[in-house]
């Protein structure tokens, strides 16, 4: 399932090179002690939850709510564990802008380098349908830049990607999870936290199993069919009042269909475009419905899968789906942290170099202790742990 989603604001400028090799051993350390006291699933369980991986960038001391903590903070990691995935027996691929496209090829790398028996084949394509679930059947106006992969001996993974939405000036971290995932295309977002945006069509919400049942079936339909009853909906483009906005197409378009289709249309409405989603090219649309035709999916998930099926395609089909089924798409948009040493921007204070080195160096003696069989100084963080979570359980209130 995915554990959650962040908003957060895009920002640039660069990490600086002394705070990012700090970052890489600080973060190295507080992974290796997550592995030794709990298990390589527990840091999946871990990096999948926003508002951890939020507090872990803070605590590592990057900005608190800037977008560079993702890819940052992924970074740091992928480097600062790079020479002892194979003793922790956990791994990391992908990343930002070209090396996202690249998370394939690690994964496969990883499992020769360290004779990996998991399917890495199936990993490799839960890495390409996650990234296609996020970037196309959630419509959010979020171009995805960024994916890290991270999966661990037993075939267990979680992934963090990030969008770019350029109008708002923010960026939308989305956080998945293997384990407890039933579906890729059916409700698999679950804990979301952040501002729902609107105009938001999500393709995987439950409530549009009738949407993606028609989807697949108007694969097989005669392309000609398709097409044509979509340019009668791409051609009527009429201004909206506001208590409408949940729907894709107008009453109003009812009549101009009706003859074309083999029964009555149930719910035929007029278009509302937002911004970010422009109306698919039908020359574009001709050519990957006779693909579709020529090899039909079997399931919604397979349509996901194919090749050359983005967001405009996925987005024709619900259209045309609503006017030949009565498939009417539901909306639903799948929508805490800490300071222990500073931010880079010196917000809410300066990067403190000492504070850092010694929390450093308290849990690198913990480790090296721990594998000497003495795990005194881990049970003592542990015991701290826990008498901090019950002062903030009796003295914060519940959100």
């Amino acid at each position: 399932m995915q554990t959650g989603i962040a908003n957060v604001p895009l920002h640039g400028g660069h990490c600086p090179p002394w705070l990012f090799e700090k970052m890489k051993q600080l973060g190295a350390v507080m992974v290796e002690v997550i592995v030794l006291e709990y298990g390589p699933a527990e840091v999946l369980r871990r990096l999948s939850d926003p508002v951890w991986f939020q507090t872990f960038g803070s605590v590592l001391g990057f900005d608190w709510h800037s977008s560079g903590l993702t890819t940052v903070v992924c970074g740091a990691l992928k480097e600062g564990l790079g020479k002892s995935q194979g003793e922790l027996g956990i791994f990391f691929a992908g990343g930002k802008g070209k090396a996202s496209r690249k998370t394939p090829q690690e994964i496969a790398e990883a499992g020769e380098k360290y004779g990996l028996s998991n399917d890495l084949a199936a990993l490799q394509g839960t890495s390409r349908l996650v990234a296609k679930v996020d970037s196309a059947a959630v419509q959010d106006g979020y171009q995805l830049y960024h994916h890290f992969f991270i999966f661990d001996q037993a075939g267990n993974w979680a992934v963090i990607q990030q969008g770019m939405n350029k109008e708002n000036r923010y960026a939308r971290r989305y956080h998945w999870l293997s384990e407890d995932l039933h579906s890729f295309v059916d409700d698999p977002h679950s804990g979301i936290c952040g501002l729902p945006e609107a105009n938001v069509l999500n393709l995987v919400y439950h409530d549009n199993q009738a949407t993606r049942k028609a989807s697949v079936e108007l694969c097989q339909e005669k392309p000609e069919l398709v097409s044509k009853i979509y340019k009668s909906i791409a051609r009527v483009n009429q201004p909206k009042p506001a208590y409408q906005q949940l729907s894709l197409f107008d009453e109003q378009l009812r009549v101009g269909l009706e003859h074309e289709l083999a029964t009555p249309a149930k719910s035929c409405r007029i278009m509302t475009m937002p911004k970010h989603h422009p109306i698919p090219s039908a020359r574009y649309l001709d050519k990957i419905l006779y693909q579709l035709y020529d090899r039909p999916p079997g399931s919604y998930k397979n349509l996901l899968e194919r090749p050359g099926v983005g967001p405009s395609t996925l987005r024709a089909l619900a259209m045309v789906a609503e006017v030949t089924h009565g498939a009417l798409p539901s909306f639903q948009d799948p929508v805490r942290y800490t300071f222990a040493h500073g931010g880079k921007d010196n917000y809410p204070f300066p990067v403190q170099g000492a504070d850092l080195t010694h929390s450093l160096e308290v849990l690198r003696t913990a480790i090296n202790k721990a594998r000497l069989g003495e795990k005194d100084k881990l049970q003592s963080l542990r015991k701290l742990a826990q008498v901090e979570g019950r002062l903030v359980t009796q003295t914060c209130p519940q959100v």
